[in-house]
């Protein structure tokens, strides 16, 4: 007799996701026993761990990936990241235990009262099987949602004695197109009003990265002759950083946002909300006479964009089309922005310092994951992005995304076989957050290299602070943490670098090393702007 089950794992083998994600519960166990050979379970040590984990893992290999958590109470210890990979538009499969169906309506331990509204909003879908044998069509369906745009994550609460029940027959395989096209006559629009700018301007958002469409979006601006910002507070890079064209990031305030972009007639904002705000700084969200343009594969980010006119379309098709209807701009190139002063070498080291070091002993085609808030700028700043799929880090602002996130994606790496080197930076603050993703990282032999700014404090909780005028808010130090001590203990190399030559050495050393290297630097305590 088949059971569903058995039917689960083929629906799961014929979508090509043999690897799963998780930390095993009671509830669980009758789906994951006699865990079949060709199936791979990495084992987390915390439920919001697997999730960022399968995170970065499906953002590399473009697909969803499957994290089983643990009825109610594993779900709640996700959901962090869950709601990370909701703004991240990652596309996830979500399966979580559920109690025996026979006890349900006693809700007995471990019952997940309302299974189906736990995860929401942050999931496209949520469903609950009203039968064991609907569970291998709803992966199916799952599959679908998560993957059409935009992308996202999908839950589906599994009661723990439907697995041993006979099957019906196998689900129909079928496919979904995850990219979809832009109405021509809107496009023609956008590229009349392009055409016609006087000074044009791009922001472009993580859309054109999911969509590997760097190219066609160096051409479309090589074509306008206009200057490229990102968007503010991007989840992954947009353009070439060295290219003379790029401006760099845009601040994530409505005023300076809007002074940024100053003397702009034309806004083209293409795979990005407008805009990711976070603190509130009031003014005006463009420029005296700019017209803003928005491409966006996103329904929800066209709706509740306050300005500019929107149009529905994957970002690299788009860019595609409108590349073929802009002529090209009768007007000499923007000159290259300049690059920064060398910054002091100091005991300990700045922000600056640190960063202009690793970017001097970037590894090629490395990829960068990050997660230090209050030295962001100064990574961004020091450390040039230049390769497609080359950055990642929360698109949610909240913290314990990074550090797994970068085990997923080196995994990743290796099983694709790309073998691409990641360095991780995290802040000393949110590195506690998710720190045991390091054990998971250490038993898979993973050479990703952590390099752990120590400054003993929430400095862009300081920074906010000084923002906002609320002195005296407490617990905002971190005395008392030993990095290199609890690295080491969940089996990872690790060695302080205090000088860039130290710095060089040992991420050099990390990078071939066959376990997860972990590098403190202490760093200035002096608090950066937010803004």
């Amino acid at each position: 007799m088949a059971t569903v089950r058995d039917a689960t794992y083929d629906v799961l083998r014929s979508l090509g996701m043999t690897t799963v994600f998780g930390n095993p519960g009671s509830t669980e166990e009758p789906f994951l026993r006699d865990f079949p050979a060709d199936f791979h379970y990495v084992h987390a040590l915390h439920e919001a761990t697997a999730v960022a984990m399968a995170d970065g893992y499906a953002q590399v290999t473009g697909m969803p990936a499957h994290v089983n958590l643990h009825t109610a109470p594993g779900t709640g210890n996700g959901m962090g990241n869950l709601v990370t990979a909701w703004h991240n538009k990652t596309p996830l499969i979500v399966t979580a235990g559920q109690q025996t169906r026979e006890m349900l309506l006693l809700e007995p331990r471990l019952t997940s009262r309302r299974a189906v509204e736990l995860p929401e909003p942050y999931v496209k879908w949520s469903y609950e099987p009203v039968r064991a044998q609907d569970i291998p069509a709803a992966l199916l369906r799952a599959y679908a949602m998560a993957v059409q745009p935009p992308a996202g994550p999908v839950f589906l609460s599994l009661p723990m004695d439907d697995w041993a029940k006979e099957a019906e027959a196998a689900p129909v395989p079928r496919s979904v197109a995850t990219r979809f096209g832009p109405d021509p006559h809107r496009l023609a629009e956008f590229a009349r009003v392009l055409a016609g700018s006087r000074n044009p301007v791009l922001v472009f958002g993580p859309g054109v990265d999911r969509s590997d469409s760097w190219s066609t979006a160096v051409m479309l601006a090589e074509r306008l002759a206009a200057p490229v910002w990102s968007a503010p507070a991007p989840e992954r890079a947009v353009f070439p950083e060295d290219h003379p064209n790029f401006r760099g990031v845009l601040p994530f305030a409505i005023e300076p946002l809007a002074e940024a972009l100053d003397g702009h007639d034309t806004v083209l904002v293409i795979g990005a909300p407008v805009f990711r705000y976070y603190p509130h700084v009031p003014g005006d969200h463009l420029p005296a006479g700019a017209r803003l343009l928005h491409v966006t594969d996103d329904p929800d980010e066209a709706a509740r964009a306050p300005v500019g006119d929107s149009l529905l379309g994957d970002p690299g098709l788009t860019l595609t089309a409108l590349l073929d209807l802009v002529p090209p701009a009768d007007r000499p190139p923007p000159a290259p922005r300049s690059a920064p002063a060398p910054p002091e070498i100091t005991t300990p080291l700045s922000a600056d310092a640190l960063f202009a070091a690793l970017a001097t002993h970037w590894p090629e085609d490395g990829i960068l994951v990050q997660e230090s808030p209050s030295n962001l700028s100064a990574l961004r700043r020091r450390l040039r992005i230049t390769r497609p799929a080359s950055y990642f880090t929360m698109a949610s602002g909240g913290l314990g995304y990074g550090l797994p996130a970068a085990v997923g994606v080196a995994l990743a790496q290796r099983d694709t076989g790309r073998a691409r080197p990641v360095v991780a930076v995290i802040g000393d603050g949110s590195f506690h957050y998710s720190v045991q993703a390091l054990w998971t990282a250490a038993r898979l032999s993973l050479p990703v290299v952590v390099i752990v700014p120590v400054n003993k404090q929430y400095a862009i909780l300081k920074s906010f602070a000084e923002l906002k005028d609320t002195p005296g808010v407490p617990g905002l130090d971190l005395p008392g943490l030993d990095v290199t001590a609890i690295a080491a203990g969940y089996g990872c190399a690790t060695a302080v670098a205090e000088t860039p030559e130290q710095l060089g050495a040992a991420l050099a050393t990390g990078l071939r090393a066959d376990r997860p290297t972990v590098l403190p630097v202490p760093i200035s305590t002096d608090i950066p702007k937010i803004l």
